[in-house]
Formats: structure tokens, sequence, C-alpha cells
């Protein structure tokens, strides 16, 4: 029987004010069995995390530094979406404290996350570094699988906004592998396109004599993460090393979901 999941898991989101971080960030706010008990950031530090999102006061402190924000809260789990040379330094930090990572900065290099994840084991730890945290994005990846051994020919098209430093994105490199895994190909071509009004878009167009298929997953708004990282905030424990496979985080949540257990208000 798989081990029970944590009531409680007390978080520090670093990027708490950015795009992703900030809707992340609200919408964890209001789940059960998380507490933010503390918010990393460069801009707004000082002042409450509620204000600093458009809600309330929420009692959480915005600080620019986060191995402070993490000795001083006793944080369970680091919760990271910043830029790719934070996030490492993050992930470091958390580390050499024994706290585990939920890594959804994308632009890391994948050496870099292995090096992470053989630190992370050896202090019995993990490092979960998710490209991306959406149940759609992963039944994509799980139809894709499926369809590449069926299908003769593949590419993905990915679209993201135009602030967006990584092209391809996590997500595309992450899906290119598993679709080359499961039909047995050398590599799968990716199209990237960064434009204004977009936030994440993934289509994997196949092809076949006489018809093609188009699976496609759109992000509208980045609060679709919440949930994957609630779920992987509360499996954290359960793995040692280097996790990149949402459906893996996924099928732990739900072996053993927790009772409902809502942080008190601040």
């Amino acid at each position: 029987m798989a081990e029970p999941l944590p009531e409680r898991v007390g978080i520090v989101l670093a990027g708490a004010t950015g795009r992703t971080g900030g809707a992340v960030a609200r919408a964890l706010l209001s789940m059960p069995n998380v507490a933010v008990v503390g918010a990393v950031a460069r801009r707004r530090a000082g002042e409450d995390l509620g204000p600093a999102l458009g809600l309330p006061p929420v009692g959480v402190v915005i600080e620019p530094d986060v191995a402070a924000a993490l000795d001083r809260t006793g944080a369970q789990v680091l919760v990271d979406f910043t830029t790719a040379e934070a996030g490492e330094a993050h992930a470091r930090a958390a580390l050499t404290r024994g706290v585990p990572v939920v890594l959804g900065t994308t632009g890391i290099p994948f050496a870099t996350l292995e090096e992470l994840g053989r630190e992370a084991e050896q202090r019995g730890i993990a490092v979960l570094a998710i490209p991306n945290f959406s149940l759609g994005a992963m039944l994509m990846a799980r139809f894709s699988r499926e369809a590449a051994a069926l299908m003769a020919g593949v590419e993905i098209v990915e679209l993201h906004h135009a602030t967006k430093r990584d092209a391809p994105s996590g997500t595309a490199l992450r899906l290119a592998e598993a679709i080359a895994r499961s039909a047995g190909r050398e590599s799968v071509p990716i199209h990237s396109v960064r434009l204004p009004g977009l936030v994440a878009h993934h289509q994997v167009i196949f092809g076949s004599a006489g018809e093609t298929l188009t699976i496609q997953h759109d992000t509208v708004s980045r609060e679709s993460f919440a949930p994957g990282v609630r779920m992987a905030v509360l499996v954290a424990h359960r793995f040692r090393g280097l996790v990149t496979d949402f459906e893996t985080v996924f099928q732990a949540y739900q072996q053993s979901p927790p009772p409902i257990v809502h942080s008190p208000d601040p």
C-alpha cells in the first residue's frame, strides 16, 4: 500500500509575483493540504503577498532571498517558478537544507538537472523538475505516444508568449523525447513560435497516407498549473532523485489522495 500523503505541507514559493508564479500562488492560497508559508520575489519585497497579487492580506511577507525564507519558515518543500539561472541557485539552496524541490522553471540544461538529481538522491530527497503541470498536457503526451506507434510521421509546433526565454519549450522537448521512444524514432522535429497574445500552446501533428491527426493542448490561463503543482508538493516526499515526468507524479498522487485539510486563515 502506498505511503499516506501528508495532511498539510508548508511551502516557500519562489517567483511568487511573476506571471506563472503569481497565478499558481493565487490558486494555492485557496487549495487544501498546502500552505504558502513563505514567498520570494525580486519585486515588492517587504510587502504582504496577498495585496501584491490583488488579494486581501494573507500574512506572508515577500522576501528577496530563498535561503533566508527556507531557514525562517522551516518549509517542507520549495516551489520555484523563476528563471533558469535563479531556479538552479534556489534548488541548490533547498537541497543543502534537505528540502525537496518542485521545479516549474524551464530552460535549465538537462545535465544540470541530472546533477541536482544526484545531489538530491544522496540526501534522500527529490527534485521534481516538471516542464508542465497541466493535466491536459499530460493527456496530450499520453495520446501522442499511442498515436506515434500507428502514424508514419510526426512534428511538434509549440507557441508561447513573446517573453518566454527558452525555445523549444521544456514541454515540447519532453514530448518529443517521449514520442521518439514510443515510436522508435531518433528524433521529432519541433517548431517554435513566440508572439504577443499567446500563453502556452502545443500541437502534435501526425501524418500518414491520406490523413493527418492533430493533438492540441492550449493553456489559456496559468492557473491550470496549480492543481498539478499541489499534487507534486504532496507526493514529493515519496521520491528520491530527479523526476521529470508529470504522469509519474500524478500516478503517485492517485494511489493515496490525502484527506482534505484547508490551511487556517491567516
